[in-house]
C-alpha cells in the first residue's frame, strides 16, 4: 500500500497543491514556515479522519476561506482507492471512499495506516499520563473497533459519573446506588481496555528496545512500565472502596483515565536524565516499534511520516536511521527537511526508488 498522488485545496497553508510520490522514500525541503510539515499532516488527516496538529478543523482551513479538501489516491496490491476529505465551516465533516461517503468516520479508521514521527513527540516524554494514553489508544484503534468503541463509550459513562458526584456535592447527599448505576457500565468497558492495554505493551516493548538499539547501535538500556490501578485489585471493588473519596472530590479517582506509561534509560526516567538525542532516539524507537506492530496485526506496511527527525540527532545515528527506513522491510515513507543538499547527498546513497520536493511559495518542484 502506498499513497500515489494527493491533491490538497484550502489546506492551511496550500491553495492548491497537487503531488505525485513514489512507492519508495520522498523527500520534502524547504525553509521553516514553507509548509512541509502541512503534507505530512495532510496524509495523516486522511488516514486518521483527523489532523495530527490541530483539533480544531476550523484551524485547517486556509487564511479567510470557509472551506478545505484533501484527496489522495492509495494504490493497493489489486486496485487503488480514492479518499477524500471535505470540510466546510458549520457543516460536518465529509469523508469519502471511493466516491462513497462514510456514515461513521470510525468505519475509516484503520484502513490507511500511517505512524508520524514529529518534532512535537517529545511531549510523550514530557507532557502528563493523558498524552500517553491517547498515543496507546490511537495504535490500538487503528486495528480493534471494540476498543474504540470502548474508549468512547468509557469517556461517555466516566462524564456521567462525574455529573452525578458533582450533584451529590451539591446537595450534600451520598448515595452510593446512584453511583453504582454508573459503575457497572463503566466496569466491562475498563476490564476490557485494561487487558488490551496489557496484551499491546507485552509485545510492544521487547520491538522497541530492538529498535532503539539499532538506532544507537549497542546503545544504554530503556524500558516502558505500565501503571494501572486496575493491577491492583479488580476495579469493582476499587471503585467501592473510592466511592466516599470521589463523592468528596467529585471526581473518579480509579480508572483507565488514571493510567500511565513510564519510560525509562538506565532505570531512570527520561525526561529527566535523558539527553536531548537520547529522548529522540527514544520516541523515534517508540513509532518505529508502532509501525512493526500495525504491520505485523494489519498485513499491510503502513506509511511512515518523518518530520524534521535530523535535529538533534548526531551524524551518525540520521546514518543508520536512514538506512533502516529505506530497508524493503519499511514502505512507503515522506520525509521532511530543511537542508536540501544534505537530502540529496542521504537520498544519492538509497537504493530503489526516491523523489524529492522543494516547497517555496506554495508550490512543489521536483528536483
Amino acid at each position: 500500500m502506498h499513497l500515489a498522488h494527493l491533491h490538497l485545496v484550502n489546506y492551511k497553508n496550500y491553495p492548491d497543491l497537487e503531488l505525485e510520490f513514489v512507492p519508495g522514500i520522498n523527500g520534502i525541503v524547504g525553509p521553516n514556515g514553507a509548509g512541509k510539515t502541512n503534507i505530512l499532516d495532510a496524509v495523516y488527516y486522511l488516514s486518521m479522519c483527523k489532523s495530527y496538529l490541530n483539533v480544531n478543523d476550523r484551524q485547517n482551513m486556509r487564511f479567510d476561506q470557509a472551506f478545505f479538501s484533501i484527496a489522495g489516491q492509495w494504490q493497493f496490491p489489486d486496485k487503488s482507492h480514492d479518499v477524500q476529505v471535505a470540510y466546510k465551516a458549520g457543516v460536518k465533516k465529509l469523508v469519502k471512499w471511493n466516491k462513497k461517503a462514510y456514515d461513521k468516520l470510525t468505519d475509516h479508521i484503520g484502513k490507511l495506516p500511517v505512524v508520524f514521527i514529529s518534532p512535537y513527540d517529545g511531549d510523550l516524554i514530557a507532557d502528563g499520563s493523558d498524552l500517553r494514553r491517547k498515543w496507546m489508544d490511537g495504535i490500538l484503534s487503528q486495528l480493534d473497533k471494540r476498543y474504540l468503541e470502548e474508549i468512547q463509550r468509557y469517556a461517555k459513562v466516566l462524564e456521567q459519573r462525574h455529573a452525578i458526584l458533582r450533584n451529590m456535592h451539591e446537595h450534600r447527599l451520598f448515595d452510593p446506588d446512584a453511583i453504582e448505576v454508573w459503575d457497572a457500565q463503566l466496569i466491562p468497558s475498563a476490564n476490557y481496555i485494561h487487558a488490551q492495554r496489557k496484551a499491546f505493551l507485552t509485545e510492544f516493548i521487547p520491538v522497541f528496545k530492538r529498535f532503539y538499539q539499532e538506532i544507537g547501535q549497542n546503545a544504554e538500556d530503556v524500558d516502558i512500565a505500565y501503571r494501572s490501578q486496575l493491577t491492583e485489585g479488580t476495579f469493582a471493588d476499587l471503585l467501592q472502596a473510592s466511592a466516599k473519596k470521589d463523592a468528596l472530590t467529585q471526581y473518579t479517582n480509579i480508572g483507565i483515565h488514571k493510567d500511565d506509561l513510564l519510560f525509562s534509560i538506565k532505570g531512570h526516567p527520561v525526561k529527566k536524565f535523558g539527553s536531548q538525542g537520547q529522548q529522540k532516539s527514544f520516541i523515534i524507537a517508540l513509532r518505529l516499534a508502532q509501525f512493526d506492530w500495525l504491520k505485523q496485526h494489519k498485513g499491510q506496511k503502513p506509511v511512515l511520516l518523518l518530520d524534521d527527525i535530523f535535529d538533534k540527532l548526531d551524524n551518525e545515528r540520521v546514518a543508520r536511521l536512514i538506512a533502516l527506513v529505506s530497508a524493503d522491510y519499511f514502505g512507503q515513507v515522506l520525509i521532511t527537511d530543511t537542508d536540501p543538499v544534505r537530502m540529496q547527498a542521504l537520498f544519492a546513497q538509497l537504493p530503489g526508488q526516491t523523489q524529492l520536493f522543494q516547497i517555496s511559495d506554495q508550490q512543489a518542484t521536483a528536483l
